[in-house]
């Protein structure tokens, strides 16, 4: 039966008229993955935020309860990627189509009674088009969203030890292309698709500017409007020598049960967290 499915696409169009009939849709979480199809240096390919934030739906799915309506819409793999645009292959759109595909998908899906909606995202470079999005759907369409980040969630293993301590303080900080952790994940997930032989440890300009500005160069007081080019001409930042295929199964499986437990909690949130009005 195609509602056993936990892919929007799997269903038809008649197992959603008689969920939507039956007010099933209305206890529904809907789950955007988000991410782009952009380089990430000599060795990784265009797909990877595509294969990561897939890779963590996968291992999500184990744990996510019976009783968790959770509907996964298809991954949008082309995204907000200006930043990576003078690197050969990279597919970008602008900041306008991105926030229309987004917001018309949620409007599709608000059209079919669903009242819950994650804003899944794997890509970086477009964290803050989801708080707009959100926002947009909050006001519009009284709808309840979340947005998420896989690497902003609690990455604890099966016996609560934290995975982030597999990486080191300057690589969490440092590394955020295509580095020792994106890395590791596709080594995990699409090993012959990596070429090893072509990571090493990518340095960052941003090491440089922590060294000598405190303020500029503290990682939180400003942000720099950047190209991957102005952290390092390869267009990768991390060290991707170290990374192995085990910390990335570690990563996939710590972020999948973080996300079934974000999927559950947000089935005990109440469609009431949403005020109706503002009391005058």
């Amino acid at each position: 039966m195609s509602t056993s499915s936990r892919f929007w696409a799997h269903w038809t169009t008649r197992d959603f008229a008689k969920a939507q009939a039956s007010g099933r849709l209305a206890q529904t979480i809907a789950i955007l993955p988000v991410a782009a199809t952009e380089q990430h240096g000599p060795h990784l390919p265009l797909n990877v935020d595509s294969a990561l934030v897939d890779g963590v739906v996968a291992a999500a799915l184990p744990h996510i309860a019976a009783d968790v309506p959770a509907l996964f819409l298809p991954t949008q793999t082309t995204g907000l990627s200006p930043e990576h645009a003078a690197f050969a292959g990279t597919l970008t759109l602008s900041a306008e189509t991105t926030l229309r595909l987004w917001t018309e998908l949620a409007e599709s899906v608000a059209a079919s009674g669903v009242k819950k909606l994650v804003l899944l995202n794997s890509h970086g470079g477009q964290v803050g088009l989801m708080d707009v999005v959100a926002r947009d759907l909050r006001a519009r369409l009284g709808m309840l969203v979340y947005s998420v980040n896989w690497f902003g969630l609690p990455l604890l293993a099966s016996d609560g030890s934290d995975v982030n301590a597999l990486f080191s303080a300057h690589e969490h900080r440092f590394g955020i292309h295509a580095g020792e952790i994106e890395t590791s994940m596709m080594l995990a997930l699409s090993p012959a698709l990596v070429h090893m032989e072509l990571a090493q440890n990518f340095a960052s300009t941003s090491e440089d500017r922590s060294k000598a500005f405190a303020i500029l160069g503290n990682g939180k007081s400003a942000k720099l409007g950047w190209q991957m080019q102005d952290y390092n001409a390869v267009g990768a930042v991390g060290n991707a020598a170290a990374a192995t295929a085990e910390k990335g199964h570690a990563l996939l499986d710590a972020a999948g049960r973080a996300l079934a437990q974000l999927l559950g909690e947000l089935h005990q949130l109440p469609l009431s967290t949403l005020a109706n009005a503002p009391q005058a």
